[in-house]
């Protein structure tokens, strides 16, 4: 049974997938954005996104722990520096991973993963959009608004005639001057 088994195994042996992690880590922290497999690019998010956490930390053990599974120091330096600023107010989802056509050959599901906010963030300039979404009317709310406005219309033509007719009849009965 695979009871308390977490993670996804990705075909390769733990030496393996914890390498390949590694590598992907440190790309993704120099470059910003990477391209993979979706199932790949799921399991990379979680080590990201604990990096970019020890980077907003910012303390000597911080240092050090990153250090055990970021490769490069061009990579820790941008975590340190850059990222720990940028992601300093946000509270994890610090990275987006966008689903891409299938790859030829084995039609494996590829992804792009981006670093939330970045440069290289297609959506970084769009605001989220604030409260609810003002659901569309249905053709029936359409109609039934048109004929509430029709019939106010009638109602008060008609009653714009019964004031000129009453004042037609006030005439009338008046007589004249002359």
């Amino acid at each position: 049974m695979r009871h308390l088994k977490s993670g996804r195994a990705l075909g390769v042996s733990s030496s393996h997938r914890r390498a390949m992690l590694r590598n992907m880590s440190t790309s993704l922290l120099e470059h910003q954005q990477i391209k993979t497999t979706l199932t790949r690019a799921k399991e990379l998010r979680k080590e990201v996104e604990k990096m970019i956490t020890l980077g907003k930390r910012g303390d000597l053990t911080a240092r050090r722990q990153a250090l055990g599974f970021v490769k490069s120091k061009e990579a820790m330096k941008n975590l340190f520096g850059e990222f720990a600023e940028r992601y300093k107010d946000r509270n994890g989802g610090y990275t987006r991973i966008i689903p891409m056509a299938r790859r030829l050959g084995d039609n494996a599901p590829q992804a792009l993963v981006i670093l939330v906010d970045g440069p290289k963030d297609p959506f970084a300039n769009e605001t989220p959009k604030k409260g609810k979404a003002k659901p569309k009317k249905t053709i029936l709310e359409e109609v039934s608004q048109d004929v509430k406005g029709k019939q106010a219309k009638a109602q008060k033509a008609d009653a714009d005639q019964a004031q000129a007719a009453e004042v037609d009849a006030g005439a009338a009965d008046k007589p004249s001057a002359e």
